[in-house]
């Protein structure tokens, strides 16, 4: 039976139509919503226009998608951390990953001097660092960490996904970032970080690969869908 009040979610993002996961994500939710039998109104929140909670308030889950850098950094760090402390869903895949793991390392680790190396990579804190090997257009093996909400959204350990990004996490900094309430959730073949989770949310999701990718062959993302029923979750 559809649920009787449309999950609304919001997607934190500069929209492009040329960026190829933003043609991907609205179809990967509808999908997922005629999977999970629920209606979804999405709407496309351009970091410029996040200046205060109050604009996030209404919705039931935040997807901070690809398109990095953003128009307004500090408009996508507030509806991260706003998705982090208010407890609502939330998924980050590609830039979303990114600016995740930095909302986290300035606002909860304390290192105000975090940064985007995309955007300032001569700092001396540059937590997000260009990958040894670009991940433009290519698919890689995961090993996903068991009982994670990732493994549990695939039903398996090991998963194929697509990327089309050049930054990662800093080597140097992952140890630390990864000590406490932050933890890795996937590796790729080499060993590097390609998720991660909050242990003390209901749903807190940001995947540096696009599971939203698979809505362009007509498959389901697992991991899209996951998302949604925890929206429809934390709206019941």
């Amino acid at each position: 039976m559809e649920n009787q009040h449309p999950l609304n979610i919001a997607l934190v993002g500069d929209h492009d139509p040329h960026i190829t996961a933003h043609r991907a994500i609205p179809l990967a939710l509808e999908l997922a919503a005629k999977q999970t039998g629920h209606s979804i109104r999405l709407q496309w929140l351009a970091t410029p226009l996040i200046t205060e909670n109050a604009v996030l308030e209404h919705f039931d889950g935040v997807w901070c998608v690809p398109g990095s850098p953003y128009q307004n950094e500090d408009g996508a760090l507030r509806a991260i951390r706003f998705a982090r402390e208010q407890r609502r869903p939330f998924l980050g895949t590609c830039g979303g990953f990114q600016h995740a793991v930095l909302e986290y390392a300035r606002n909860v680790m304390g290192w105000v001097d975090a940064v985007h190396g995309e955007t300032s990579p001569e700092a001396e804190r540059a937590l997000l660092t260009p990958l040894s090997c670009a991940l433009v257009e290519t698919i890689d093996s995961l090993q996903l960490e068991a009982d994670s909400l990732i493994a549990k959204a695939y039903g398996r350990r090991t998963v194929f996904e697509g990327y089309h990004c050049r930054f990662g996490v800093n080597p140097h900094f992952e140890r630390d970032l990864l000590s406490e309430r932050l933890h890795a959730v996937a590796r790729d073949s080499a060993a590097d970080l390609r998720a991660v989770e909050l242990r003390d949310h209901p749903f807190f999701v940001a995947t540096l690969f696009q599971p939203e990718r698979a809505a362009l062959e007509g498959r389901v993302p697992p991991l899209v869908r996951a998302f949604v029923q925890a929206c429809a979750m934390a709206q019941a």
